[in-house]
């Protein structure tokens, strides 16, 4: 189906072109992470005595998350590193973006396929306004780059399930994120146990290459880092506060943390609920898979069940997270492209609130984001961003609604969902006629 796949590919080029260059026309550089963070990083594990005014470690030689503690899992350095290969030509931001685009584009080829499932073809489309509407946080932040893997990870979870844990547990190393789709995987899948070999493949992998290295006081320390994080302004958990903040109320503020680059807000009762959130979060998490598990155990399909609880499970990773930054809401898009494939219909509505989501996303980072980021913020800025955060925990509910609403019976699957899942049309089978 020419007719269907040129245009995406065209789309799919213009979109990236575009969103990488808006990286260098918006306010308060949505691309900072790149030259501030990852490119020293990169830098000093590679070159180390080269430029030692980048590094944090006196001996120049500094190797995030093994020579040092590190906010990311240690395999966040393997893209960091790649796009060098393409940084002697460009420079080390362009090259960052070429990288996530090339990641993108074997995702996008795999998910259109020869273009024959109109499922796909829509996925394929929401992927690209997203990217669109989300703007260049969604290119320029490591998140980005986990994202096609959980997408092939999601497509592949039926047909080849070891190689799809391989790439989600990839990019659990990288970023945390995509072990809600894992854990939803291993749920809904049949095939557990290539899901846990696959997962174990990598963990062990990272972990002895972590240890080997030097650095096995600090194989897990991005745990504890995130654990012990405040409340981040744009984090939902934080809305009361920014409100109070904006308004002048006493003792509710926002403030910079220079020890993990973010802004923050605090307030009245502000540690006990820092000190409450992670365990809300994940106890609600481990609620919805119990969920998902009953389901499973009362009949029903993995068709029915897997695209709605990862979404519930990636949203209120989002949604009751104290660390709520602008690129967390790509996580959203693995689970609502493959909502789209197996059942478009019943998931158009998802799609509709991801984008609008992502809209806002853009509207309050990075264009309103001067307006947020003084110690009393500006109303308007904030109600944006308190805007978004609603939808967020309405879209965890809606989430949740159609877990715990997933058939239980066994009920035949969609028609076409042979196309849907592996992009082939079934084999036609002759029946002979009677007599």
């Amino acid at each position: 189906m020419v007719r269907r796949v040129v245009p995406l590919l065209i789309a799919f080029v213009a979109v990236h072109v575009v969103v990488g260059i808006l990286g260098y026309q918006q306010p308060n550089e949505p691309m900072g992470d790149v030259y501030l963070v990852y490119e020293p990083w990169s830098r000093c594990a590679l070159f180390g005595g080269i430029d030692v005014t980048s590094c944090t470690r006196s001996d120049a030689w500094a190797w995030p998350g093994i020579t040092e503690k590190w906010i990311y899992p240690q395999l966040a350095f393997l893209p960091m590193t790649f796009a060098w290969l393409f940084a002697w030509a460009v420079g080390y931001t362009p090259a960052w973006v070429i990288t996530v685009a090339l990641a993108n584009l074997v995702a996008f080829v795999v998910l259109v396929g020869k273009g024959r499932s109109r499922g796909r073809v829509i996925a394929a489309w929401f992927w690209l306004a997203s990217i669109l509407l989300i703007g260049p946080v969604g290119l320029y932040r490591i998140d980005g780059i986990t994202v096609p893997f959980a997408i092939l990870g999601s497509i592949w979870l039926l047909r080849r399930p070891f190689v799809a844990s391989l790439l989600l547990s990839i990019a659990v190393w990288m970023k945390v994120w995509p072990a809600a789709i894992l854990a939803a995987g291993l749920i809904a899948a049949r095939r557990r146990l290539a899901l846990i070999w696959g997962a174990v493949a990598v963990s062990v992998t990272t972990v002895i290459a972590v240890v080997a290295l030097g650095g096995a006081s600090y194989v897990f320390g991005f745990v504890g880092d995130q654990t012990t994080r405040g409340i981040q302004m744009e984090a939902p958990v934080g809305g009361l506060y920014m409100f109070l903040a904006a308004f002048y109320v006493p003792g509710s503020e926002v403030y910079y943390d220079g020890g993990v680059l973010t802004f923050q807000v605090t307030g009245p009762g502000a540690d006990p609920l820092i000190a409450a959130m992670t365990p809300i979060m994940l106890l609600v998490m481990v609620g919805i898979a119990i969920v998902g598990i009953v389901k499973l155990r009362r009949g029903a399909t993995f068709v029915s069940l897997f695209p709605p609880l990862s979404l519930a499970l990636v949203t209120a990773f989002i949604a009751l997270n104290k660390v709520g930054s602008p690129q967390y809401y790509v996580w959203l898009f693995a689970p609502v492209v493959l909502g789209l494939m197996i059942d478009r219909r019943r998931w158009y509505g998802f799609a509709g609130m991801t984008l609008v989501i992502a809209a806002l996303t853009q509207w309050m980072y990075p264009l309103l984001y001067d307006g947020l980021m003084a110690t009393h913020p500006n109303p308007f800025p904030v109600f944006v961003l308190e805007t978004r955060n609603l939808l967020a925990l309405v879209l965890l509910v809606w989430a949740v609604v159609r877990v715990v609403r997933a058939p239980i019976d066994r009920v035949r699957p969609p028609a076409g969902l042979h196309e849907i899942v592996t992009g082939r049309r079934p084999a036609r089978t002759r029946i002979a006629p009677r007599g």
